[in-house]
């Protein structure tokens, strides 16, 4: 019949597209929902051809013009049927032809929507120890897990959406083991929207990865971890970028803590060579924080200078920043040396920090390696510590030491890294002391 193979033929087609959904999405449960969509298909088809059988039963016989029916001679065979479907057969087709094209743009739209989406995430498992001069030394397992899910609302819009293990440390998703077995914690790490309308632009709001520049990827003024909210705008056509920061220390204008902070950052790219690069740029970055208490932790101020009676900042903190990074190859390995520069422009002493190092090769695929090194000093007013690398010397500021790291990957996605610290710790004080840590990190990540 002309109405079953239209319907062989739509769910044939049914059939592929299940097959490449599954091929693209690998989900059991998409899988199931087409077969169940093509076994509904198969009942309502069931269903319109007995309703086929049962009018072309209850149809009268043909009659002549004299009023009874023909009889068709033994001797003359029976004439061709028409290719003209009736009525009931093409009203069949029609719905069949209808049913699965609805079928099909819901699934159509459901695979659309999933190519929309992305999840990608790492994991680390750490072994730690701190050895602190006239203290035990101190050692711990750690992990960190992160996971993120980014989709796209538009053509230039997008939301992502990340999950984090840790407390809520601004600068850390670490996560010691113990307590038994308890369980651990999950925090939100990213909520946020991209808008990418205009050329080399993105536009970013709420709680986002943080968008500056950090010469060497060294933090000087910021730790990786840190997560603005608020927002921020970055341009970036390849040779000259900008990023903008506002971001929210504190929002709640009930609190006496509130306090809002921005930031502008300028850089350059100059290509010297076909193999030699250099980056130069300059930042500025405002925090009003003198005459506030700590914003996180019990009266913790992160090496900053506080007022003892009253637990508060005692400086607000005007940071402008300088870095230049120099790319190259070395022995036909990609060669990075870098220098950061920072002073606080409303303190008089101790409003400096400085770090310079190299990045030599890049463990990125499977077999290959890389070292990095380099050299810091913080002074306790150079920049506001509660947002600084919380692995070097003891967090925040007024420390100064070497920094060593090792990668191999032993995998596209995967890589065992040690990395160890040789610092001295309140070095603006009398009571300075070394601190040296060492870290043994598997490392695993996902797209």
């Amino acid at each position: 019949m002309k109405n079953l193979a239209a319907y062989c033929a739509c769910t044939f087609t049914l059939l592929i597209l299940s097959a490449s959904v599954a091929a693209t999405e690998i989900t059991g449960d998409e899988i199931q929902a087409l077969r169940e969509q093509v076994r509904l298909l198969s009942e309502r088809l069931d269903q319109l051809e007995k309703g086929l059988d049962t009018s072309r039963q209850a149809a009268p016989p043909a009659v002549s013009q004299t009023g009874t029916p023909h009889a068709t001679p033994a001797s003359v065979p029976p004439a061709e049927p028409t290719t003209q479907a009736s009525a009931p057969e093409q009203e069949i087709d029609r719905k069949i032809e209808q049913a699965v094209e609805e079928q099909m743009e819901e699934r159509m739209a459901a695979v659309a929507w999933a190519e929309r989406m992305r999840w990608s995430g790492d994991f680390r498992y750490r072994f730690e120890n701190v050895a602190i001069e006239g203290q035990d030394d101190r050692n711990r397992n750690r992990i960190r897990a992160r996971a993120m899910l980014q989709a796209d609302v538009s053509d230039t819009v997008k939301v992502g959406l990340g999950l984090a293990t840790g407390g809520q440390d601004p600068v850390s998703t670490n996560q010691t083991l113990g307590g038994g077995g308890s369980s651990k914690s999950i925090n939100l790490d990213l909520a946020y929207f991209e808008w990418t309308g205009l050329a080399n632009t993105a536009v970013l709001g709420g709680k986002f990865k943080q968008q500056q520049h950090r010469a060497g990827n060294f933090g000087l003024l910021w730790d990786d971890d840190w997560r603005p909210e608020g927002t921020s705008i970055r341009y970036d056509d390849g040779r000259f970028f900008a990023v903008g920061l506002g971001t929210w220390i504190e929002s709640d204008s009930n609190s006496s803590q509130q306090e809002f902070s921005y930031g502008l950052q300028l850089g350059l790219n100059v290509p010297l060579s076909q193999q030699l690069n250099l980056t130069v740029g300059t930042g500025y970055y405002s925090f009003d924080t003198a005459g506030k208490f700590s914003f996180f932790g019990d009266g913790d101020f992160y090496g900053n200078s506080f007022d003892p009676v009253n637990g508060t900042y005692l400086y607000d903190y005007r940071e402008a920043e300088g870095f230049v990074e120099l790319g190259f190859e070395l022995l036909d390995r990609p060669t990075l040396v870098f220098a950061n520069y920072v002073q606080n422009l409303e303190v008089d002493e101790n409003d400096s920090g400085y770090a310079f190092g190299i990045n030599y090769n890049e463990a990125r695929n499977k077999g290959s390696w890389e070292v990095r090194m380099a050299y810091k000093k913080l002074e306790a007013d150079a920049v506001l510590g509660l947002l600084t690398d919380s692995d070097f010397g003891d967090g925040g500021t007024n420390n100064e030491g070497l920094f060593f790291s090792g990668a191999y990957a032993l995998h596209d996605n995967w890589n065992f890294r040690t990395t160890y610290f040789i610092s001295q710790i309140n070095i603006d004080q009398a009571d300075e002391r070394d601190l040296d840590r060492l870290q043994l990190d598997l490392q695993f990540k996902y797209k």
